[in-house]
């Protein structure tokens, strides 16, 4: 029976800078179509039109459309109905989805100023997400085998366990040294292929010659489960100028709860003999804050008509983040192959991360009191995220503490090469067919954020890399969703339902391929599996003016 391994990873990089992989924070800075279920049914087409509660978190001169104070709040049901069935996890969720309140005071003849908060759900992480395919040869452990090879990373031993003094040792390629490929097949050598002692920095090599040490593998699966969401809390002050131009500053506060749950396994191939499977299961936690302001204008450009523009741009989210891993693998293999039966490594730590600017411009038109139609088109240039290290902080001379930080330059570079600018545009229409009963209809389209040549690169000299404990990656598509709703008024009191459907298409990669110059059978490349996430959302919101 082999022995368990388990590893500190806190021992193996003492320094208190930490930053994060691109393909890890990239879903933090996107945003989701939600809130009320009357900005859902409309697709969100609302920055000019104006008057609903959720405009404060796109254009916050909406909210100065306000006459009379008003309170709503939403919730429903997301489902994910055609994912297939991973860990247990539930295909449908119900879902807190908005609350708020607006309350407007008259200021003038024909003015008001308006003040509001909203709590929305700007992001939500449920998901299940499932591939398998074939290897080919190809493998995990080739990836962590190889870039011993190459010199990305040089290991040395000490009292029997593998360690790097480097940050492209990743959390995973620490696991498979010393579970699976620091076996009884292998040696610590030299670049000469001389054996080497402990503490001596150093390549992992097949006994037989100087070639690298690594297991082929025939084919994988893979399932995440993810949860969680980001929770945005706006305060907002808004105002209205003779019915004409319309204004409004918004506030923002997020908190970030992620939980995801991995499963990937492989069969694995000594020459063309199955030698059995490895599994690597991963749990990862991403908890934090952050801030942003946003800004906006809405006018009417002729007085005599309802036709509006609206414009608003959004600063960074500045977000400071925690996050957590617990990450095991499991030695499936023949007896004489492997090191161990499994080993875990688990870490911990805090990081910034800073989104994108966003720029926006609508335009709205009123048909009398029952016709109303909406576009927005929205830009964000997701490429200038920011993943930032700690470098502790300082105190000034007032006693004042001070956090400082610094840009993961080689991330970022990956960053530049992964993501790019998204557009998003949004058209909707609000139809009457009698005073207190509205049908609506949206759309949207929002271009991919990830290039298609984009990957999650390993070999980036970046901590980063070294926190990272997988390797998948998905460069998503394009998103189109559908929206739909009905609402009915009823004196003071307003009821609206909407539904929602999404997709987004995208082509999953279990790990970045490397092509070798030396020799064919060192190539370690994988296929893309396409993988869809269709989502399904019912929304009701209660509302009161008073």
């Amino acid at each position: 029976m082999k022995k368990i391994f388990s590893l500190m990873a806190a021992a193996m990089l003492t320094t208190a800078a930490t930053a994060q992989e691109t393909y890890d924070n990239a879903p933090l800075a996107q945003k989701d179509l939600n809130g009320t279920a009357r900005y859902v049914g409309m697709g969100g087409a609302m920055e000019a039109l104006g008057a609903d509660i959720s405009t404060m978190g796109t254009n916050p001169a909406g909210i100065g459309m306000f006459r009379r104070s008003v309170i709503n709040g939403s919730f429903g049901f997301s489902s994910q109905s055609d994912a297939e069935e991973f860990n247990g996890a539930d295909k449908t969720k119900m879902s807190f989805d908005q609350a708020g309140f607006v309350y407007s005071m008259r200021s003038g003849r024909s003015s008001f100023v308006n003040f509001g908060f909203t709590y929305n759900k700007s992001r939500d992480f449920n998901q299940i997400l499932t591939a398998a395919g074939r290897l080919n040869g190809a493998s995990q452990n080739k990836l962590s085998g190889m870039k011993n090879y190459n010199g990305i990373y040089k290991l040395r031993s000490k009292n029997g366990t593998l360690s790097s003094p480097d940050a492209t040792c990743s959390q995973l390629d620490y696991l498979y040294s010393n579970v699976i490929l620091g076996d009884g097949n292998s040696i610590l050598a030299d670049k000469n292929g001389n054996m080497i002692g402990d503490n001596t920095d150093g390549f992992l090599i097949r006994k037989d010659g100087f070639s690298p040490t690594f297991y082929n593998a025939t084919d994988y699966s893979f399932g995440r489960e993810s949860s969680g969401y980001i929770g945005e809390y706006n305060f907002n002050i808004s105002g209205n100028s003779n019915d004409r131009f319309y204004w409004g500053f918004t506030f923002g506060l997020y908190d970030v709860h992620y939980d995801a749950t991995t499963q990937y396994s492989e069969n694995l191939v000594d020459g063309s003999n199955s030698i059995g499977s490895v599994t690597l299961s991963d749990r990862r936690k991403i908890t934090g804050s952050g801030f942003d302001v946003k800004a906006g204008i809405i006018f009417r450009p002729v007085e005599e008509s309802p036709f509006r523009v609206g414009l608003y741009v959004h600063t960074p989210t500045w977000y400071d983040l925690t996050s957590k891993n617990y990450t095991r693998l499991d030695n499936k293999l023949q007896e004489k192959y492997g090191a161990h039966d499994y080993g875990d490594i688990n870490e911990a730590y805090d990081f910034k991360f800073y989104t994108p600017w966003r720029f926006g411009a609508s335009i709205g038109h009123t048909v009398g009191n029952y016709l109303a139609l909406g576009a927005t088109y929205e830009y964000a240039y997701y490429s200038t995220s920011d993943i930032r290290i700690n470098d502790g902080g300082t105190v000034d001379y007032w006693g004042n503490y001070y956090d400082e930080s610094h840009s993961d330059e080689a991330m970022k570079q990956n960053i530049k090469q992964s993501l790019k600018g998204v557009h998003t545009l949004k058209l909707g229409m609000e139809f009457k067919p009698e005073r207190n009963w509205a049908v609506r209809l949206g759309y949207n389209y929002v271009s991919p954020m990830y290039n298609k040549e984009g990957y999650k690169d390993g070999t980036i000299n970046s901590y980063g890399t070294y926190y990272s404990s997988t390797t998948d990656y998905t460069n998503w598509k394009a998103t189109n969703r559908i929206t739909a709703g009905v609402g009915y008024s009823c004196r003071n009191w307003t009821i609206d339902l909407a539904y929602q459907y999404s997709q987004t298409d995208g082509d999953f990669y279990p790990f970045m391929s490397n092509i070798s110059n030396d020799r064919h059978e060192y190539n370690n490349v994988c296929d893309a599996v396409k993988v869809s996430n269709k989502r399904n959302q019912l929304l009701l919101t209660l509302g009161y003016k008073f």
